[in-house]
């Protein structure tokens, strides 16, 4: 899921929002324990209760993340260093080179996993039921080109 913020906020904010969009998914999905992890200490902290909350924006996010809590049987939060974070950094900075306005889409980012190389697609299995190599050897072996 991408999705990109259309007000103007805090980093903390778009912190605890990011955190409010993965929780929410979490709940349509019928989770019953959630493991969260997230690369800011300052939100991670918070809603773990380690540490205060005074900004009056934070204060209602953490007040609305803790009341989606209830739907979970356990919900942990987790700080991640954002050093071994680079996956949220990527997306972050990938995002930052789009310039779009509310009526245009978003350009669709999909990933793919690949099990060989790209060039292992390409390879035709030889129909004459020969090995791959059977012309370059017979080549050097009688100097003939087939």
């Amino acid at each position: 899921m991408i999705t990109r913020l259309c007000f103007s906020c805090t980093n903390n904010v778009a912190e605890y929002e990011v955190c409010a969009m993965g929780v929410r998914v979490a709940i349509e999905s019928k989770a019953k324990v959630l493991e969260v992890y997230g690369d800011l200490a300052l939100v991670i902290h918070q809603l773990r209760g380690e540490w205060e909350t005074r900004d009056q924006k934070l204060i209602l996010y953490r007040a609305y993340l803790k009341g989606l809590a209830k739907y979970f049987n356990s919900i942990v939060f987790h700080h991640i260093p954002r050093e071994d974070n680079q996956l949220v950094d990527a997306l972050a900075t990938l995002s930052s080179m789009f310039e779009l306005n509310q009526e245009e889409s978003l350009p669709l980012i999909k990933f793919e996993s690949h099990e060989q190389p790209a060039y292992c697609h390409f390879i035709e299995e030889e129909l004459d039921g020969k090995p791959w190599y059977f012309d370059i050897k017979h080549y050097l072996k009688d100097h003939k080109y087939p």
